[in-house]
């Protein structure tokens, strides 16, 4: 116990560029398991020596310690690549065009004396990559045809389409015949096809690259959500027009959405949505939103 209050009374002086001071900050580092400069700074002090400037010394040998880079080092993230050019230029909504589906849902199809026969039906999501406004078709079955017929209906209300992205999906792949389109393979995988009907151009995403299509797997996961708040309690009762209806609701409130952070400017009170840049009318209105009831959900086709 005396020894050590002399220790603290009467430490050894060290100047801070001799090599011993060096080591013995060293030292104190590896006994404090690499805890920093303020532990092993108390450490070496409790140990009997005084280093005079040891803060820079041991901001440096802590600084230097390949231990501690390797208990403290962060994890460096992917830098993200540049966006592509149909991202960011500017034209009519729905010009350059992501595709993708998701389902199905069970409808009532028919019913019957007791009971009621059931289908499936699947949705079709075409987002706007610049506006990010959506638009979603209902399909009978996974098949190239009806992707074509939903296809129709979409440029038929929508007005033609530049490019369109998607992923590989065997329906969109197959109404490359059906469709007498002529594929033109370029470089990186990427399949260019030429829907010389309406000038559009068709890039497909290569093989197991889905984080490719984020931009409408985003639409897709907000659209479900809000369809599956729509169907908790009636889920298990839908019609196929019922179906076709609430779909359209649910794009027009992914639509309704900011597209940008609110502002709290009183003098810009007005908030930016994709269903602005289609509609041209502020606001969304509420009598367009409607409930339906038991009677609605079952009544047959």
């Amino acid at each position: 116990m005396q020894k050590t209050v002399e220790l603290h009374l009467q430490p050894i002086i060290i100047p801070k560029k001799h090599h011993l001071a060096v080591l013995l900050t060293r030292h104190y580092h590896e006994l404090t398991c690499n805890q920093g400069r303020h532990m092993t700074e108390g450490a070496l002090r409790s140990g009997g020596f005084w280093v005079i400037g040891s803060k820079r010394l041991v901001s440096t040998i802590t600084r230097q310690c390949v231990t501690c880079k390797k208990l403290r080092g962060q994890f460096k993230v992917q830098k993200m690549s540049d966006l592509p050019e149909d991202r960011l230029t500017p034209g009519p909504p729905f010009t350059f065009v992501g595709i993708d589906t998701f389902g199905p849902y069970q409808i009532i199809h028919r019913k019957t004396r007791g009971s009621s026969i059931n289908q499936k039906r699947w949705a079709i999501l075409f987002t706007c990559l610049v506006s990010r406004a959506i638009h979603i078709e209902v399909i009978e079955e996974m098949s190239s045809a009806s992707f074509i017929n939903a296809y129709r209906r979409f440029i038929a209300i929508r007005g033609s389409v530049k490019l369109i992205r998607s992923d590989r999906r065997t329906n969109f792949v197959g109404a490359i015949q059906d469709l007498g389109i002529t594929a033109e393979f370029i470089e990186k995988g990427t399949v260019d096809i030429m829907l010389s009907q309406y000038g559009t151009i068709w890039k497909f995403n290569p093989p197991h690259a889905s984080h490719f299509g984020g931009s409408w797997e985003r639409m897709i996961g907000l659209s479900r959500r809000i369809l599956d708040c729509m169907l908790i309690r009636e889920k298990n009762r839908l019609t196929h027009e019922i179906l076709v209806t609430l779909m359209a609701e649910v794009s027009a409130i992914v639509n309704s959405r900011p597209l940008v952070s609110v502002s709290t400017d009183p003098d810009n009170p007005e908030v930016l949505s994709p269903s602005m840049l289609l509609t041209h009318k502020k606001g969304q209105d509420e009598q367009t939103m409607l409930q339906f009831g038991t009677k609605n959900m079952l009544r047959s086709q």
